[in-house]
């Protein structure tokens, strides 16, 4: 009886040194401070994954398969299965394959989406399971306005009319992440056309920290008229290692080093995480 008492004391004192690691571990990882926002390493693609200090989270894209949820459990707790709203940039498979994984994965808010409509199996299939799901969806429009905590939010710039029978890439969402004094520009695979169109809108008010090269830094990107007028202190690449479209394009990497701008690419670097206090980045 003695030795079962003891084996007991010893099995009890071992749950509570493991509850104690459980509660430290779920303290630590819900300890958020500021704004962050992670370009996600999902190969040759894009997904953004957005979190402010009270916990609203945002992904906007998601890659082009199911790599998007490795990186994804790399920054949010194991116990989070939930995500305040997933925005598509635009329906190709390298910005929304992975989200069919992420919708079967975690309980989603809502979809926020351009209303370009895709004829892939992607797609498709994307679109019947936020059906089935009955997750809301949101039709973006130019002038509306995310608030995701007290001094952040994100602001849609683009598109500012109907896109239904556009191309894909022309209708992409651009977006504005704002916290305090920071800002990041998401620019999905905006071509130069689009680019330069938002320049004659907003001109100077488009000035951001940070700038999410269009279309992976292809040359189709990244107008030198537009780059002037975002002036970022950092650009991020977001493309796969060795891709087969040459992402990114000499050229564009010529335009960045031209205006002696800092870029960081995922091909390399893998995630790239920028903390912002509304005053200061700090990138890791």
């Amino acid at each position: 009886m003695d030795r079962f008492l003891k084996g007991f004391k010893y099995y009890f004192l071992g749950l509570l040194f493991l509850a104690a690691i459980f509660v430290w571990y779920a303290v630590l990882k819900e300890s958020r401070n500021g704004l962050l926002v992670a370009f996600l390493d999902v190969g040759q693609g894009d997904a953004i994954f957005i979190e402010a200090s009270n916990g609203n989270q945002i992904l906007v894209d998601a890659g082009p398969n199911k790599k998007v949820l490795s990186e994804l459990s790399k920054i949010m707790p194991f116990y989070d299965r939930s995500i305040d709203m997933i925005i598509e940039s635009h329906p190709d498979s390298d910005h929304i394959g992975g989200m069919i994984d992420v919708l079967r994965r975690y309980k989603i808010g809502a979809v926020m989406e351009t209303g370009v409509d895709s004829d892939t199996a992607v797609y498709k299939t994307l679109e019947n399971l936020i059906r089935e799901k009955e997750i809301k969806k949101i039709m973006e429009r130019r002038g509306m306005r995310i608030n995701l905590d007290k001094g952040a939010h994100i602001d849609l710039l683009f598109p500012d009319r109907g896109v239904e029978g556009w191309d894909t890439n022309d209708a992409s969402i651009i977006a504005r992440v704002v916290y305090g004094n920071n800002s990041f520009l998401l620019t999905g695979d905006a071509p130069q056309k689009i680019e330069n169109y938002l320049v004659s809108l907003d001109g100077n008010n488009l000035k951001s920290d940070v700038l999410k090269l269009g279309h992976h830094g292809s040359k189709t990107s990244t107008s030198e008229l537009f780059l002037g007028y975002i002036d970022p202190e950092y650009a991020i690449i977001s493309a796969g290692k060795d891709n087969k479209y040459g992402h990114p394009h000499q050229e564009v990497i010529d335009e960045l080093n031209k205006f002696k701008i800092p870029f960081l690419r995922t091909d390399e670097k893998g995630t790239i995480k920028i903390r912002t206090d509304g005053e200061n980045l700090q990138i890791f």
